[in-house]
């Protein structure tokens, strides 16, 4: 195809394409974040137990999982278009259906396709915005797209619960599938075809080729894991914290919401704090930095909940310093370990998605395992050993690192 020259200005028509990316990608985040106060009226109208109530989450993380390895290498040989727009007419079309649900396996399943479309985001997505735009545009737009993954969860819950007290559930799905209609349209008329190439290779051989000598990578593999493992306490508190605090507590939605509030706030100033290194420190220094709320933390939500089961406000301040923490540390942590393969990036950036993914997934099933079992401290246990273990890997690449700067550098 003819050579995409990127843009380095953005006239009113061009900002609709990334504006349009950025509503899509909120309405696949909200789509989890805000149906979480209403989990519990879904498992009571299909007659069963809270123990469901994070497995769709579960589902939609595994559904972002599945088409990772596939996608960025089909759109690169038949163009970012069609995928993405595919991809978004697909969400729009299953969260519509979930109207229509009738036991608690059709709405896991409806659940797990929506979350298909998680794998666009990055693996096309964030693709064609780099191709679209020069690099000091891409930037600004990248900056923006990664506020709405945070304002997601911020905003979710509070607006879930305001909307579950004038709507049901089942409604809750239409808007999803409204947002990503407007997003389609908007997508349909303004997104440049920026790569397609009909000579390049889909075979699985070759892809496969690809992803093993990536997982042959110590450095990719040990960071990838690090950023599963460090997410994991901030998912199962979204996964669970409604059986927690509504169901197991006797507090309400709107008390459920208001909780979330000191979590994830406390993740968007660590981003501020971040922004405001990154410039005057190395990218090494956040981790370090980053390390001591992260597990401090998470240690004072399992020593709150060892002395008190129910200790509810405990436990959210100290997953609140655990999200300043990781504000701090994500962003670098994800730079250094896309860039310590030479490997083509989108392959990278999908091994560490798939990765990533698997690790949550299981992560959250594995703490709702420890939360009905043992209660609310299993559950933060489980936080403190993800949370020692990103620990480990975090020391463990980090000397990686400087070794190959070492062997870098002229003697």
């Amino acid at each position: 195809m003819a050579f995409y020259e990127p843009l380095s200005q953005l006239t009113r028509r061009h900002l609709i394409f990334p504006l349009s990316l950025v509503l899509f990608e909120f309405a696949t985040y909200i789509a989890h974040d805000m149906i979480q106060p209403g989990m519990l009226l879904v498992t009571r109208e299909l007659s069963v137990g809270p123990e469901w109530v994070s497995t769709s989450l579960t589902a939609y993380l595994i559904g972002g999982l599945m088409l990772q390895w596939l996608l960025g290498p089909l759109s690169d040989r038949i163009g970012r278009r069609p995928v993405l727009l595919t991809g978004v007419a697909f969400f729009a079309l299953t969260c519509v259906a979930t109207h229509w649900v009738q036991s608690i396996e059709q709405f896991v399943l409806l659940r797990f396709l929506q979350g298909v479309s998680l794998c666009l985001i990055g693996s096309v997505g964030y693709a064609a915005v780099q191709e679209a735009f020069n690099e000091s545009l891409s930037v600004k737009i990248m900056a923006l797209m990664a506020n709405v993954a945070l304002l997601a969860p911020l905003a979710g819950p509070l607006a879930g619960a305001a909307f579950l007290s004038i709507g049901d559930w089942r409604t809750m799905f239409w808007l999803f599938g409204g947002l990503a209609a407007i997003a389609l349209v908007g997508l349909w008329q303004t997104m440049p075809e920026t790569a397609g190439d009909k000579n390049k290779s889909l075979s699985l051989k070759s892809i496969g080729k690809g992803y093993l000598a990536l997982l042959k990578d110590r450095q990719v593999m040990s960071g990838s894991l690090a950023i599963g493992l460090v997410t994991i306490p901030c998912l199962a508190w979204v996964a669970l914290s409604p059986v927690i605090l509504i169901h197991d507590c006797g507090l309400s939605r709107m008390d459920y919401a208001l909780l979330q509030l000191p979590v994830f706030m406390a993740m968007i100033v660590g981003n501020l704090v971040l922004g405001r290194l990154a410039s005057r420190v190395s990218i090494e220094q956040p981790l370090r930095l980053g390390a001591w709320p992260v597990i401090s933390g998470l240690m004072i939500a399992t020593v709150a909940t060892t002395l008190n089961a129910h200790s509810y406000l405990w436990l959210t301040v100290g997953l609140s310093v655990y999200g300043f923490g990781t504000g701090l540390i994500n962003a670098g942590l994800y730079r250094m370990t896309l860039f310590s393969s030479r490997a083509g990036k989108g392959s990278v950036a999908a091994m560490v998605g798939m990765v990533t993914i698997l690790v949550f997934a299981l992560g959250i099933e594995v703490a709702k395992t420890a939360y009905f079992n043992i209660g609310s401290q299993g559950f933060s246990v489980v936080n403190l050993t993800c949370g020692l273990l990103w620990l480990a890997l975090v020391r463990a690449f980090l000397r990686e690192n400087k070794r190959r700067k070492a062997v870098l550098q002229p003697q």
